[in-house]
């Protein structure tokens, strides 16, 4: 399976951290949140690597080439940060199969590994790592809707009234349909084009996306104090 890492962000509420490097290259722990990224991708089997890139580009593409521990990198370069959907259609002509999507700003200790198990049982055409968080905290973010079989139904992006408390947590697994989808995506209100919007697509052509519940924890590295929990974390693990 390939894998695909959004990291073309500027990271300006981390700044100084970002001022001379890209989120990604923020160090967490003593490495960078994407050397943590690709670990993980390459132990769940990453086949190819495409990373998305913007700001400070060079920064990434120089630390780490054109392969990471034997696994193959492919640099995709999204010139405009325009959302999540709009940053996928620009590795479209890189994947060609079924693959995992890793939002390059996040650390994870969880089970990733049972998303993908449940990619590859062909049972679902795509699979979400969710969590629940508080219901105050729910409208920060793309909040899913599931019925009783445990099926995502619809996700809306960071709602003013959460229907659920069930978040996603930035890593997915698609098939290559999802490209078909981000093309269809119209500009939302922040005039960004949003994954949600290409999920809710995939949701009314009958697709079936499937909720796998953490098991674990995940931080999304968003300010300069979400780095020192996250390392609080793994140094207690």
């Amino acid at each position: 399976m390939q894998a695909v890492v959004l990291a073309a962000g500027k990271g300006t509420r981390l700044r100084p951290l970002t001022e001379s490097k890209p989120k990604g290259m923020v160090e967490v722990d003593g490495k960078p949140i994407l050397t943590h990224c690709f670990d993980q991708l390459v132990e769940l089997g990453a086949e190819k690597l495409v990373v998305v890139v913007g700001y400070k580009k060079e920064v990434i593409i120089s630390h780490y080439d054109d392969e990471y521990r034997g696994v193959p990198i492919t640099y995709s370069h999204q010139r405009e940060q325009k959302g999540l959907a709009h940053a996928l259609l620009t590795v479209e002509d890189h994947v060609d199969e079924d693959f995992m999507l890793m939002l390059g700003d996040n650390i994870f200790n969880a089970n990733l590994s049972d998303v993908v198990k449940r990619q590859r049982e062909d049972r679902a055409d795509a699979a979400f790592l969710v969590e629940e968080v508080e219901w105050d905290e729910a409208s920060r973010y793309g909040v899913c809707v599931t019925n009783d079989y445990g099926e995502i139904t619809e996700v809306i992006e960071k709602p003013e009234e959460a229907p659920s408390n069930l978040v996603m947590t930035g890593f997915y697994t698609f098939t290559p349909a999802i490209f078909y989808a981000c093309h269809l995506v119209q500009p939302s209100n922040r005039g960004e084009y949003e994954i949600s919007e290409a999920i809710d697509l995939l949701i009314r052509s009958g697709r079936t996306i499937d909720a796998i519940r953490i098991d674990g924890w995940r931080m999304d590295i968003g300010y300069p104090e979400d780095r020192e929990e996250a390392e609080r974390r793994l140094q207690s693990e």
